[in-house]
């Protein structure tokens, strides 16, 4: 059997992760940059469970949705004042839109303030303009 062979498919036994040069790289990303990247995750995901990606209703899975959009909002509330406002209103904004979105969806809507994410952002009335 080839060295090759043993090493199998993640190459090289003696080939480890660099954990700590992993620690001192996440160490160097500004805690804005990590709670802004998650929120555009959880965005991105709610987004294609709501149906609104290429393929539509393929992905659509509004239970979901309802849990993204639930933890998008518990984030954004929670970092607003320390993201700051420059940050915090896109994240608001588009929020709201994945909140209309899937009031939009729902064959029978929540009552207004039991949306997700409504626990933390209040009511979300009107229209998403899609």
């Amino acid at each position: 059997m080839s060295d090759d062979a043993a090493a199998g498919p993640q190459g090289p036994a003696d080939q480890t992760p660099d954990f700590d040069s992993m620690t001192r790289d996440i160490a160097d990303v500004p805690a804005v940059e990590v709670i802004t990247t998650v929120a555009v995750h959880l965005m991105s995901s709610a987004a294609v469970n709501l149906g609104l990606s290429e393929e539509g209703e393929q992905h659509r899975d509004l239970d979901e949705a309802r849990k993204l959009i639930h933890a998008l909002a518990g984030l954004i509330t929670a970092s607003a004042t320390e993201i700051g406002s420059y940050h915090a209103a896109p994240l608001r904004d588009g929020l709201k839109s994945l909140q209309l979105a899937f009031r939009e969806a729902s064959e029978v809507p929540d009552e207004p303030g039991q949306g997700p994410g409504e626990k933390f952002t209040g009511p979300v009335l009107g229209h998403s303009g899609a």
